[in-house]
């Protein structure tokens, strides 16, 4: 089982939408897959089909409070070997609440540690949907994690964040979570008439050279309208340019696991 983090600490760059469809395509594969919805906006909750409205200790906020155990917040979601831990708002709260807690930073570790040793629970992969900031969340879901996976816009100002983003990585990776790898950067919102597009693409492949995937997912209507509807969009429009990209991209994904499993 290999816990993989989607992190950028900017908002809006397919963070959500890369889990969603990230997890739908690897059920679609026969694998089994959690989802960890860790952003106090609840927008992969809503995304695959749950509400994001219901009372907090059913939510990632009662596991890390202490009022829950894991086991009893798990959620099905309508999609096969798909299950979901659900966020809301109350999340927004917990760094405040944990102020005195010098360990806090490992609760999540703990208590997901703790559940799969009890319960024999068997997934390939949990997806950690990280709220869009460098917060206690984002370090939570950083020192539990084996990899992490980054989406990046195809704009302006994307690498000079990503910057910000790496140091705070080493940092996790000194004091907390030494094996924490990069599995990969996905390049978002791309826009082929956009010269600015291409010019991102290139710089990223050049500093982060074959960490960058070679797929790359195009700005797409399709992709934007298909969470109001609270399913993926490989399944709200299974042939439209966004679904396309994200099997693509999954398919690189598994490519990518096979080697590090045959290297191992």
């Amino acid at each position: 089982m290999k816990i993989i983090s989607i992190i950028n600490q900017k908002g809006g760059v397919g963070k959500t939408t890369t889990v969603i469809n990230l997890a739908s395509a690897l059920t679609q594969q026969g694998k089994k897959i959690l989802v960890i919805d860790l952003d106090p906006q609840g927008n992969a909750t809503t995304g695959l089909g749950l509400s994001n409205s219901e009372k907090s200790d059913e939510t990632i906020y009662g596991i890390l409070n202490g009022t829950k155990s894991i086991s009893e917040v798990i959620k099905k979601t309508k999609f096969d070997n798909l299950d979901l831990i659900t966020s809301n708002v109350d999340l927004s709260g917990l760094e405040v609440e944990t102020a005195g807690d010098s360990d806090r930073a490992f609760i999540l570790k703990v208590k997901l540690a703790s559940y799969f040793n009890d319960s024999g629970a068997i997934y390939d992969y949990i997806l950690i949907d990280c709220p869009p900031s460098l917060s206690l969340l984002t370090v939570m879901a950083l020192v539990c994690s084996n990899s992490l996976l980054v989406p990046l816009q195809t704009e302006f100002f994307a690498l000079e964040g990503l910057t910000q983003l790496m140091k705070t990585i080493d940092r996790i990776k000194i004091n907390l979570n030494p094996g924490l790898e990069i599995q990969g950067i996905l390049l978002t919102m791309y826009d082929r008439r956009n010269k600015l597009s291409s010019q991102v693409e290139q710089e990223a492949r050049n500093y982060f050279k074959e960490k960058v995937y070679q797929t790359v997912i195009p700005r797409n209507v399709r992709l934007s309208e298909a969470p109001s509807h609270g399913v993926p969009v490989l399944i709200y429009d299974k042939n439209c340019p966004g679904s396309k990209s994200y099997y693509s991209f999954t398919d690189e994904f598994i490519n990518q696991e096979n080697q590090i499993g045959s290297a191992a």
